[in-house]
């Protein structure tokens, strides 16, 4: 009994399991973003192009990182330093194009982003005022992990390109270029984060994990318990039904068989009631054929003589 149990709840927790991995998408997807820019200019005050990047939006190379149907949000967070070419840039725009394995445009955004003197995330965002009062307070407050490495002077930018992007599932986006349209601008490093946006059942599973695992398991152990009851139960009652089914089957084959002897011995009677009744007709035919009697007499005449 208590391996038929454990074998129940083993197999229910396996079909949740395999149903979970199999409808929910990754809620994450994120990839460093690394840009490059012509350099066959002399200027040096300005980059000779605009920074861009082509990342790939497949998971190791093979998977795609966004399933179709389901809705993403698509943001671009920026490290750069607090210098003075970033705080005299102000506004700048970040445009972000997709394209489908055969090289086809799938999608496009731009979206505009101003600097954040401190740590924020927004989609639009003004240039903060910062007094040089203030900024030779802050510089001095936080000079120890400054000199040791501990802090830097850098702002993250967050900048949002897709709010509510779905891709499309006969083309899907594998490949993506990312371009910064400025080129005064200085950059640490930049991610590009996919957030998936869950709505209905994978909102559930994916805000009450425990909950929804507690009820998926319960759910398929009493589904898996009620068939193994129902198939117990027909298998009993059809065991129980074959000595019956048996003694019927037997009644029946007597019954036939003495029907046949039945049939073959009135057969035989039959048979041998008409042969008797043909011998007795070829022996009275003599007797009862007057031309017979009259070729018997002549016979016997002849024989006198």
């Amino acid at each position: 009994m208590f391996c038929s149990v454990f074998l129940l709840l083993w197999t229910a927790s396996f079909l949740y399991a395999s149903f979970y991995y199999s409808y929910m998408p990754k809620a994450v997807y994120s990839t460093p973003v690394h840009y490059h820019y012509r350099t066959d200019c002399e200027s040096s005050a300005f980059l000779c192009s605009y920074p861009m990047a082509n990342i790939s939006l497949l998971r190791n190379g093979k998977n795609q990182a966004m399933t179709s149907g389901q809705a993403y949000q698509i943001s671009l967070e920026l490290e750069m330093p607090d210098s003075p070419a970033n705080q005299e840039l102000g506004m700048f725009m970040v445009r972000m194009t997709c394209y489908s394995r055969e090289g086809r445009k799938v999608a496009s955004s731009a979206r505009s982003a101003r600097q954040l003197l401190s740590t924020g995330s927004s989609r639009f965002t003004m240039l903060r005022y910062r007094s040089g009062m203030l900024t030779t307070m802050k510089t001095l407050l936080f000079l120890p992990a400054f000199l040791t490495g501990a802090a830097e002077q850098k702002q993250l930018l967050d900048v949002l390109i897709f709010s509510d992007y779905t891709d499309n599932p006969y083309a899907p986006s594998t490949t993506a270029i990312i371009e910064i349209l400025s080129n005064k601008v200085q950059i640490y490093s930049a991610h590009l984060y996919i957030h998936a946006h869950f709505t209905g059942i994978r909102y559930l599973l994916f805000t009450f994990p425990l909950t929804s695992a507690l009820v998926g398991v319960s759910s398929n152990f009493i589904f898996l318990s009620m068939l193994l009851v129902f198939s117990y139960m027909r298998l009993l009652l059809g065991v129980a039904g074959i000595p019956q089914q048996h003694r019927t089957d037997r009644g029946t084959s007597e019954e036939r068989r003495d029907m046949d002897n039945s049939q073959q011995e009135n057969d035989k009677d039959g048979s041998a009631e008409t042969k008797y009744l043909s011998d007795s007709s070829v022996l009275l035919d003599p007797l009862q054929n007057p031309t017979n009697l009259s070729h018997w007499s002549e016979t016997d005449a002849s024989e006198q003589d």
